[in-house]
């Protein structure tokens, strides 16, 4: 589809003012057969790799609940993990019903959820091709896991959009530092000469400036100006990002915004702790965090599948146990 080969968030703008947020209802598109998804969810996809933070916290809160799941013949972990992810990074999740001649759910199988979509008929969904076609699935053919958004009932939509912003201005930092340095114009400042100097002197001074770009290429230079009086030579910076420290400290607030906005406590986000004391009992922190984030989402994905899922084909996470029979 030509909608999804292009993905833009647009300019920065506060959630108050207008922004995507805005807009975040759905829509029929291609003359009415499915619901346009609130987000680009080609654009949730491509935001795991804008930086160090946001990707691995999905990956390590999918791990975590991972931990403890028991398979069954009906959905092994691969689906289940597969499932996982796609709620965590779109907070919404689909499986295939496969049944069998009884018409009973024998087995769950994962489809992406970046590819699918809510057609009008409730009940029913289809998935996007890459060749522009739509596959359609049956009315109830598709179990559809997702978490409740205010702003409409057909998508679920990630609590860590809030952050977004943040995971951008991480990697525009990053950016910014790598074109600098491959760049090589350390020369962030004005240089500024008014002392009698002759036209030789004045091309000399242009191309030792000049001759500073390049990888690695900090030089010093010597200037003499004879009978030449105070302040005859200045140099003026603009704006030189090397001599503060503005990268870390946007990276350390943006990465502060992602932790938090993925609930993820810092002695688990391999955080290097800034005070001696550290980030306390790791044991302790782990046991709160399984009980008060994960467990909610394993209850979640358990009730979603198993509602459908016949006794011998149920699954549980058990977490005492976090090892899984294949």
């Amino acid at each position: 589809m030509s909608d999804e080969l292009i993905f833009t968030f647009g300019d920065p703008e506060p959630v108050l003012d207008g922004m995507i947020y805005d807009s975040l209802g759905v829509w029929l598109l291609d003359n009415g057969r499915y619901y346009d998804t609130p987000v680009p969810f080609k654009g949730l996809a491509r935001l795991l790799r804008a930086n160090a933070y946001h990707g691995p916290a999905i990956e390590f809160k999918v791990l975590q609940v991972m931990r403890g799941f028991k398979s069954s013949p009906a959905l092994s972990r691969r689906d289940m993990h597969a499932g996982a992810t796609d709620f965590m990074v779109f907070a919404n999740a689909y499986y295939q019903k496969v049944r069998n001649w009884l018409g009973e759910v024998v087995q769950l199988r994962h489809l992406p959820a970046i590819n699918m979509r809510r057609m009008r008929k409730a009940d029913t969904f289809c998935m996007l091709q890459l060749t522009g076609e739509i596959t359609e699935f049956e009315p109830g053919e598709v179990l559809h896991l997702h978490n409740y958004d205010v702003s409409q009932s057909v998508y679920g939509l990630p609590g860590y959009l809030g952050a977004m912003q943040s995971m951008l201005l991480n990697e525009d930092a990053t950016l910014f530092r790598r074109k600098y340095y491959k760049n090589g114009a350390h020369m962030g400042y004005v240089f500024y000469a008014g002392g009698n100097l002759d036209k030789d002197v004045q091309d000399e001074i242009t191309e030792r400036i000049k001759s500073t770009k390049g990888v690695g290429n900090f030089r010093s230079m010597f200037l003499h100006i004879p009978n030449g009086k105070e302040k005859d030579v200045q140099i003026l910076p603009v704006g030189d990002f090397s001599t503060k420290d503005d990268l870390e400290k946007i990276k350390n607030l943006s990465r502060d915004d992602i932790i938090a906005a993925h609930r993820i406590p810092p002695a688990m986000a391999c955080l290097i702790p800034e005070n001696n004391g550290g980030f306390g009992d790791i044991t302790k922190i782990d046991e709160v965090y399984q009980r008060n984030e994960i467990r909610p989402v394993q209850d979640l994905l358990a009730e979603g599948v198993n509602e459908v899922l016949p006794g011998r084909g149920r699954v549980r996470f058990d977490p005492g146990n976090e090892t899984s029979p294949m």
